[in-house]
């Protein structure tokens, strides 16, 4: 059960910490409105990072009984996956900042005024619109293997990487203004991109290692 909730919390926070154009718009918008406005739209990205999971998870449970013989390969094919994701992160993000764009806070002007649950549904929606993230997901889940993708572990992986989606994004709009002067700027972002490749690294070597387990 521990090794469920290591490998959901590894999870979460390797697809959370990059700080791309909506993590950019969740400091800007908090700093504009209010804490509690903030804290929805981190829990709507949140909730699409949970929504991916329990998809891949399902996914897996589905096709259990079927991917047991090929669990290896399988397992390599999803390291491999997550070593390319790591990868491209990196050197997308070495790229970004040397090009040192000027501004690349997603700000748009609202002439309405921002709630709770505009916020959440509107983070929502621009989170969901990203599939790379279920891709993500489904790699972690098949390289480990049907076990993870059945019972009581799956629930536990699931939890994990939604509280430590939730987690960063809460820090990122609690952080406000001040913490966004840091994450959103060039190096801020270079800095949380090489942490997220690093963590997804973490998890192809450790799916490698320890045989999904």
């Amino acid at each position: 059960m521990s090794a469920a909730i290591v490998a959901g919390l590894l999870a979460g926070y390797g697809i959370a910490i990059p700080v791309g154009a909506v993590g950019a718009y969740l400091v800007a918008l908090t700093a504009r409105t209010s804490l509690r406005v903030g804290a929805a739209a981190a829990l709507g990205i949140a909730t699409v990072d949970g929504g991916y999971a329990i998809a891949a998870v399902l996914g897996g449970a589905a096709l259990a009984g079927s991917i047991e013989p090929y669990a290896q390969p399988l397992r390599w094919a999803s390291a491999a996956v997550l070593l390319v994701m790591a990868a491209v992160g990196a050197v997308a993000a070495a790229r970004r900042h040397r090009a040192a764009p000027t501004k690349d806070v997603v700000d748009p002007q609202e002439p309405r005024q921002e709630t709770p649950a505009r916020a959440f549904v509107t983070f929502l929606g621009i989170t969901a619109i990203n599939p790379l993230t279920v891709v993500y997901f489904a790699a972690l889940v098949l390289g480990s293997g049907a076990r993870l993708a059945q019972g009581a572990e799956a629930v536990v992986f699931v939890a994990a990487a939604f509280a430590a989606s939730a987690s960063w994004q809460l820090l990122l709009a609690g952080g406000g203004a001040l913490l966004g002067r840091f994450v959103t700027s060039p190096r801020g972002r270079l800095t949380t991109a090489w942490v997220s490749s690093a963590v997804i690294v973490v998890l192809a070597v450790r799916m490698i290692v320890t045989g999904g387990e």
